[in-house]
């Protein structure tokens, strides 16, 4: 016998599901995969973050994208992309986008192409996956939701990440993968912490790594980059058999410190640069700025430098002396030519029309001598305010790099400033960091 409603408790009932469906009471994170949107319980998501270097885990499956270092956790990294065989297309600026995961007090970054919003939603207004839905099989699916004209698919990903209740007794050597399987992400194998890696390797290997790069590549393991030397160790070991951690020649060596390296070696600065240098820069108590720049090459750097200062102090009276032992680079910098088009926008007010190209005016040439002088032989200069010496020191062998910072030490007036490169510091109670990555700057105290 049908129940006949009367018209007003249909419009209370309408009203009531109209209230139920305005509750938010869950929330997700929602992010996309292949241009397609999806969520996750906010609840399951410890916070959202970017990085673009993972260490590389042997015999892990593809999904696996490595192990990160989560500000002193290291946790697996999962390519949720390659995790449902969808295609990916590394970003241009190398930066991947993470949710970090806290599920059943393990904590993993899952990779997704961009993460979107949270958004709340009424639980009662999840709707059940269709068996025929697609790409991601439907047992990896809490269900689907509509909101404001975008449907999500929220991911279960506490059952993506667990094994089930009835194998979790069961050994497990080998991992099936499709999006048919059932996936079961283990304790991914970490490797070990910093110190425990580096005591594992042998003094001898470490000492024929360092012997390798002073004949190799003239650059001397110190103080001054160490920290660079046993982080860039890590990464770069983490991929090799024991055997094969030695240098087999200068190619191998470069490879090695590809990453060493600051912006914009030998071209002009970019104008993002060039704005964090500028930052840097402190107050001056007087107008005459002496500047002395350790191995100025073919005169870039020089000029960059050169129209920041004349930027940051535009009344300065600026003086950079500007050495290298390559004579022929010397030669050539002050008549180098330029196309306008190409330049930097903080050189431009500086440029004036050549026969050949545009040349830097007569301010900035003024502004600099550039000298033939090896460095490691005594050179008189003015007390100096600042000095330029990006990747040098470095490639100097130890007992040098010791006397060039004693050099410095003296040259410098107090609260002078020193720019090494972007993985070199100086360490003293003399030296106060002032630098912003990429720049690596300190101050200098003579008290």
């Amino acid at each position: 016998m049908a129940v006949i409603k009367d018209l007003a408790t249909v419009n209370t009932e309408l009203q009531q599901q109209k209230e139920r469906a305005n509750t938010v009471d869950f929330k997700m994170v929602t992010f996309s995969l292949a241009g397609k949107d999806y969520g996750v319980d906010i609840m399951n998501v410890k916070e959202i973050a970017k990085a673009d270097k993972f260490t590389y885990v042997p015999n892990a499956v593809s999904f696996v994208k490595g192990v990160y270092n989560l500000r002193g956790d290291i946790i697996p990294i999962i390519d949720l992309r390659s995790f449902f065989h969808m295609k990916s297309e590394r970003r241009p600026d190398g930066q991947e986008n993470m949710l970090i995961l806290h599920l059943d007090e393990r904590v993993y970054g899952a990779i997704v192409d961009k993460i979107d919003k949270v958004v709340g939603i009424n639980s009662e207004t999840i709707q059940p996956p269709h068996p025929m839905f697609g790409e991601i099989n439907i047992k990896f699916i809490t269900g689907v939701v509509e909101k404001d004209g975008y449907l999500y698919v929220i991911l279960d990903v506490l059952r993506m990440f667990s094994q089930k209740e009835e194998e979790k007794q069961k050994p497990r050597t080998a991992i099936q993968e499709g999006p048919g399987d059932t996936y079961y992400v283990p304790p991914v194998p970490i490797p070990e912490q910093p110190q425990d890696r580096l005591a594992a390797i042998s003094d001898t290997t470490l000492g024929f790594i360092q012997e390798s790069l002073a004949a190799l590549k003239h650059f001397s393991v110190s103080p001054i980059n160490e920290e660079w030397f046993r982080k860039q160790f890590l990464e770069w070991s983490s991929t090799r058999t024991d055997a094969d951690l030695q240098f087999k020649n200068a190619a191998e060596a470069e490879e090695y410190l590809v990453d060493f390296y600051s912006p914009h070696t030998n071209e002009l600065w970019s104008d993002a640069y060039a704005a964090q240098v500028r930052d840097i820069l402190p107050d001056m108590n007087s107008n005459n700025i002496q500047v002395w720049e350790l191995g100025c090459g073919k005169g870039y750097e020089t000029f960059s430098f050169a129209c920041i200062l004349r930027l940051r102090y535009p009344d300065g009276h600026i003086k950079i002396w500007a050495n290298d032992n390559d004579i022929m680079a010397i030669a050539d910098a002050p008549n180098m030519t330029f196309d306008l088009n190409k330049m930097p926008e903080y050189c431009r007010s500086f440029m004036i029309k050549g026969r050949n190209g545009y040349v830097f005016n007569q301010v900035i040439k003024d502004s600099i001598v550039f000298e033939y002088h090896d460095v490691l032989n005594n050179n008189v200069l003015p007390d100096l305010n600042i000095i330029l010496a990006r990747d040098l020191i470095s490639f100097f062998p130890v007992d040098s790099q010791e006397g060039l910072i004693a050099d410095c030490s003296e040259k410098l007036k107090d609260k002078g400033v020193i720019i090494l490169g972007k993985n070199e510091v100086l360490s003293g109670d003399n030296w106060a960091s002032i630098g912003k990555e990429p720049v690596s700057a300190f101050l200098y105290s003579k008290s």
